[in-house]
């Protein structure tokens, strides 16, 4: 009964937030409680979730490649510019933090909580948005604004 509470709690936040995608995953996974026997179906999901998860988005990343919108022309020009040398840098890191992070969440499980509750605030609360290559995004804008104040001195 407690897990029907902390997903309604979370699916109100949703709404009051106006988060979309954390809406629909709340609700989705509110319905996937109300099949029976759906335990084996959300420990599955559970367990391989965030893989399926990173292949979407990978395959999501490769769709430009795909149509031809990106070449490897636009790749080689990128890495011309300090901009395509910090994503580089930061996909590498973001790669092996995530690396280092899922060894952890196996490592001391109990940690998904926190990391559960965080992702939620951030994204709820903050505009976030829960995605591993937005990240290193992020992190490349970050560098990037650094450079440009040191750099206009």
């Amino acid at each position: 009964m407690e897990s029907w509470l902390f997903l309604g709690i979370i699916l109100l936040i949703a709404l009051l937030a106006k988060n979309q995608s954390l809406l629909i995953a709340t609700a989705a996974i509110l319905l996937v409680k109300l099949i029976p026997y759906s335990d084996k179906f959300l420990s599955i999901l559970n367990k391989q979730g965030i893989n399926w998860g990173v292949t979407l988005i990978s395959a999501t990343i490769l769709v430009p490649i795909a149509t031809g919108d990106i070449v490897l022309k636009d790749l080689l020009n990128t890495l011309k510019s300090p901009l395509g040398w910090v994503a580089t840098i930061c996909g590498v890191l973001v790669a092996i933090l995530s690396a280092k992070g899922v060894g952890l969440i196996n490592q001391s499980p109990e940690v998904t909580v926190a990391l559960v509750f965080g992702t939620i605030m951030g994204v709820v609360f903050l505009k976030g948005v829960a995605a591993g290559p937005v990240i290193a995004a992020g992190i490349t804008y970050s560098i990037m604004q650094v450079i440009q104040i040191v750099t206009a001195k």
